[in-house]
């Protein structure tokens, strides 16, 4: 049987009002798939914002125990700007499509709550003409009610200006000798380069990771073309200018009787090759048991990773470290040392971390569902992570405390742990082949016990070495960007930057602000009084006038 087809008809109009029905039907079901689509977008960049919140949490609270936590973090919070962007996109989509119907209402995504923009910012009032008569009827008897503010966050892109510096020559009509002022001493050669500028380029190359080449292409993009030796000569000035506060940082950083030691790879060039250097640091922080002298770290370069550097590092420095099991420090641990004694302290974290790879359930469940090979999770290791997680949450709960404090504590809950833990892992090496993994991490800490029991005695010994490892946190992040040292004096000079950009950044104080204001006044400063110029002591130039 054949389907019927209705006629269409042959009125000019009708076809007409045909055809504007069959659009409106159209853009109907248009606005309708751009509402789902606006909506599927919210429900997934709800979903990543609440993943997101619930693993800073997690990492809060247990800490050590978020293994690979950092990276994580870092890809989900991409993850969620992509979303976020996306589903604003489609929002906008969605009232496109809305308007051209009057049956669809457009899907409203409920955005997250912005914080109010921060009172030290400018404002600029832009006030809109108000009418000068009454839209409805006409009158032009119209009072003030009051007013509606909105807030629109703008900047302003960058500017430069070239300061000209006059010094006018007087000849004596009686002598006929001519004066003129002394030149201003720059803190570089020459001169050419302001402080602020000076600043602005060593926290892009060693803060935010741009190397020069990338900096000068975005200086010509903006009217400015300077080569990228020009740059550098410039930053290899402005880090010699700026030597002796390193020097002091150092002093100390080694003044302290308890530091963070640590260090890191560093690709350097070599004929026709990249070898791989090391950048040490040394990290003073005294805040875990509320210590009253400011935080530094304090960076080191050289070409290979021998013992003799953190020996020469450490020379004339006696106290306590806290490093991992690097054999690199051995020597500084044996006795009847000329400069003092050093004494180990253990890192439970790597400690931590060689059970926690035989333990790691999340990462065998992601090998199964791709199809890969996973190792075997072993009953073994996870108890001692959970042992190890159990010493943790003590910490948590004393950190920022005073010594006594924290050293009152521990001799009541932590030494018992202790015990039992040191049993318990002479119990499961006597079970154990010699050569397999979980024994040698089990040795990792029997081998090392009293580094390990020593913040049992001290209330000023971290459990872990992550002070060292934030510290470090910036070099593996730029060694994506800038990918190699060109030279080994270039990995001393990124030490020296490195020092002082992260000290400042441990004292709360923002590096280029502060590079800015110390390249403007370090010249002329009395050498007496170099310590005022260091982040702890640092107060800006207008600051320290007006005290």
């Amino acid at each position: 049987m054949e389907a019927v087809i209705s006629p269409l008809p042959n009125d000019v109009e009708a076809l007409k009002v045909l055809l504007v029905s069959a659009l409106q039907k159209a853009d109907e079901a248009e606005a309708k798939l751009a509402n789902a689509h606006a909506r599927e977008s919210a429900i997934e960049a709800l979903i990543a914002h609440l993943k997101l919140q619930i693993a800073k949490l997690k990492r809060e609270q247990y800490g050590p125990s978020a293994e690979r936590s950092r990276r994580l973090l870092d890809q989900m919070e991409l993850q969620l700007e992509e979303l976020e962007a996306d589903a604003a996109e489609d929002d906008l989509i969605a009232e496109e499509a809305a308007a051209k119907t009057t049956t669809v209402t457009a899907f409203e995504r409920k955005r997250p709550a912005r914080k109010p923009f921060p009172d030290h910012l400018p404002r600029e009032r832009v006030v809109v003409p108000a009418p000068c008569s009454c839209p409805a009827c006409g009158g032009d008897r119209l009072s003030k009610l009051g007013e509606d503010v909105t807030e629109t966050l703008e900047v302003i892109p960058r500017s430069w200006k070239v300061i000209q510096t006059v010094r006018e020559k007087f000849s004596c009509r009686d002598c006929e000798k001519i004066a003129q002022a002394p030149a201003p001493f720059h803190v570089v050669p020459r001169g050419w380069a302001g402080p602020s500028f000076l600043a602005m380029l060593l926290f892009e190359k060693y803060g935010q990771h741009q190397p020069l080449n990338r900096q000068a292409e975005r200086f010509a993009r903006e009217g400015v073309p300077l080569s990228v030796s020009t740059l550098a000569d410039q930053v290899g000035a402005a880090a010699h200018a700026l030597m002796p506060l390193y020097k002091l940082i150092e002093a100390h950083v080694l003044a302290a009787t308890r530091i963070h030691g640590d260090d890191t790879t560093v690709p350097v060039m070599a004929k026709g090759k990249t070898d791989t250097a090391r950048l040490w640091v040394y990290v003073r922080d005294d805040r875990p048991f509320a210590g009253s002298d400011p935080p530094a770290a304090l960076f080191h370069y050289s070409r290979d990773r021998r013992g003799e550097h953190p020996q020469a590092h450490l020379a004339a420095w006696s106290g306590i470290l806290q490093a991992d099991a690097y054999s690199g420090y051995n020597d500084l641990y044996r006795e009847g040392r000329d400069a003092g004694p050093v004494l180990e302290a253990g890192c439970f974290a790597h400690a931590r971390r060689k059970f926690f790879e035989l333990a790691d359930v999340l990462s065998s469940a992601r090998k199964k569902s791709r199809g890969q090979h996973s190792a075997m999770i072993y009953p073994i290791a996870l108890e001692a992570v959970q042992r190890l997680d159990a010493l943790f949450d003590i910490e948590h709960g004393i950190n920022g405390k005073a010594h006594a404090e924290r050293l009152a504590v521990r001799e009541e809950l932590s030494a018992p742990l202790m015990a039992e833990l040191h049993t318990w892992l002479t119990e499961q090496v006597a079970k154990l082949s010699r050569g397999h993994d979980l024994t040698k991490a089990c040795f990792y800490m029997l081998k090392r016990w009293n580094a390990f029991t020593r913040f049992l005695d001290d209330g000023r010994i971290c459990l872990s070495n992550n002070a060292a490892e934030r510290a470090l946190r910036c070099i593996p992040l730029g060694r994506k960007a800038w990918l190699f040292c060109g030279s080994d004096r270039g990995g001393q000079r990124a030490a020296v930057i490195y020092t002082l950009i992260q000290t400042a950044k441990l004292n709360d104080v923002d590096p280029q602000a502060w590079l800015a204001d110390v390249l403007a006044r370090i010249a002329d400063h009395p050498a007496t009084r170099l310590d005022e110029l260091l982040p702890w002591n640092w107060a800006p130039r207008s600051e320290a006038i007006a005290a």
